[in-house]
């Protein structure tokens, strides 16, 4: 599913099936607010101000030892804000271009940091360029120190500036109550994006649902763990269940809903006077293939298979090989620790190898540290739980802390995986795939990505199928180094 503001379209009238043709008026009211757009505003003024920030505290971080030895002299305070400003403004102008300031939010973060990763890079090559072409004076190691203090610095107001807005939202300030129509990946999406979007000023009330096994489970937003989450309310939209919840508009996250049923909500909806919104009928087996475009009120689709970008690869395949051996010799003491540990409490190799699926279906070894006793089969569907008895005391440490993952840098040097990607399946789940399932097989499989920071990581890998084609739609080299900081941050908080 693409981003909220690209994919529901709200309804302003519709057609009846009958031969009459009878137009239907819902009230023309927004669910996506013009409103973000003031909320858009002030992110940007405060990314200004912290962009400034972050650059008078990359002058003071370099020029700090050096004043001790007497070897440079500082900048005066204006000017180092004036190139503060400039700088702030070239990012700001970078992440506007990119849709940074749009109203949803993006899968897990993951897109937003990518984005901050752009702007930064930007404006540290605008600003040097400009530095050098000018020759005006200004340390070209400050601007190259921004590189790295001006991502944490923006990501950290802007995670500041989510949690302020969802706390006035909890207040009711200005937020509109919205019902999803849909419990299913896609209803899912949507809820996820309006709970951790305060810019579109929405929080979902009621997830309702027609399936009768659906209804009363309790549905969590896609997360790194399980944090807000809404049980399943029996369906169909009527206009007292509207009433009765006190929402404003009605999303219907049910891509394959058939016309009479979509007719039904259409007619409770104005009945009880909200509007409401949807995600477009997908003609093709998935979205992360199709393009939308909106052509005169026309919603346009088209399918492509994404093409190879040979920069791209080229530049993942420098920083595969570059990080997995740095990592390889820096973690050697520690991969022989584990090793011994292993070998300790339980008979059998320390390593263990399994074939997998890679790209192309290519099938390759696989390492691993050994987290199960030698008797477990080598080849079935991956423990649930770590009470597993399949898995030793010494097991359940390395799997819950993915210690286990290490020897796969292995795997990175010599090109079967790579740092970031869809996880490898074993053959025979992969003999099974659809041609849906497939599509996760077009790119070199990962040790980390998507799927494994979201809480859905406890269950099997193609049961999640969704995140792995939302990456294969997004994937770019910022977005690499995005899922790598998501993946070290939240190893290190234990996630």
């Amino acid at each position: 599913m693409m981003e909220l503001e690209t994919n529901l379209g709200t309804i302003q009238r519709t057609f009846p099936a009958d031969s009459k043709a009878q137009v239907m008026h819902v009230p023309k009211r927004r669910v996506i607010s013009g409103d973000s757009s003031n909320t858009a505003y002030i992110e940007a003024l405060l990314d200004l101000f912290t962009v400034c920030l972050g650059t008078m505290v990359a002058h003071l971080l370099f020029f700090y030892g050096y004043l001790r030895q007497g070897r440079q002299v500082p900048y005066p305070g204006w000017q180092i804000a004036l190139y503060g400003v400039a700088i702030g403004s070239v990012f700001v102008l970078s992440l506007e271009r990119m849709r940074g300031y749009g109203p949803g939010s993006s899968l897990l973060g993951v897109r937003d940091t990518e984005r901050v990763l752009r702007a930064t890079a930007d404006s540290f090559l605008i600003s040097f360029a400009f530095s050098y072409v000018s020759g005006i004076p200004f340390s070209r190691w400050v601007l190259a120190l921004n590189l790295l203090v001006l991502p944490a610095f923006v990501l950290a107001e802007k995670r500041l500036f989510v949690s302020v807005a969802q706390r006035l939202h909890r207040f009711r300030y200005q937020v509109r109550r919205v019902i999803v129509y849909g419990a299913g990946f896609t209803g899912r999406r949507v809820f996820s994006i309006l709970c951790r979007s305060p810019r579109l000023g929405l929080t979902p009330v009621l997830i309702v649902d027609d399936d009768p096994r659906i209804v009363g489970q309790v549905l969590h937003e896609l997360s790194y763990d399980h944090g807000r989450s809404q049980t399943v309310t029996r369906g169909p939209i009527t206009r007292s269940l509207i009433e009765q919840s006190g929402a404003d508009a009605v999303i219907v996250a049910i891509p394959s809903m058939d016309r009479q049923r979509f007719q039904s909500v259409i007619e409770e909806a104005s009945a009880a006077g909200v509007s409401v919104s949807f995600v477009p009928t997908q003609v093709m087996p998935t979205d992360h293939e199709i393009d939308y475009a909106d052509i005169d009120g026309l919603l346009l689709a088209t399918w492509h298979r994404p093409a190879s970008r040979l920069a791209y690869q080229f530049s993942k395949r420098v920083l595969d090989t570059v990080l997995s051996a740095v990592l390889l010799v820096a973690a050697s003491p520690l991969l022989l620790l584990l090793a011994a540990l292993i070998r300790l409490d339980s008979r059998g190799s320390a390593l263990f190898t399994q074939e997998r699926t890679g790209k192309d279906g290519k099938r390759f070894k696989m390492y691993k540290f050994r987290s199960m006793y030698v008797e477990a089969p080598k080849y079935s569907y991956h423990p649930r739980s770590n009470e597993d008895p399949r898995i030793t005391r010494t097991g359940r440490w390395l799997r819950k802390t993915s210690l286990d993952e290490l020897p796969q840098l292995l795997n990175v040097l010599k090109g079967e995986m790579s740092l970031v990607g869809p996880r490898p399946e074993m053959p025979f789940i992969t003999d099974q795939y659809t041609s849906r399932e497939r599509q996760r097989l077009w790119v070199t499989p990962g040790i980390t990505g998507i799927w494994q920071l979201s809480a859905d990581r406890n269950y099997q890998i193609h049961e999640s199928l969704q995140y792995d084609l939302y990456y294969l739609r997004h994937r770019n080299f910022f977005m690499d180094i995005a899922i790598l900081l998501h993946t070290a941050i939240f190893a290190m908080r234990g996630v």
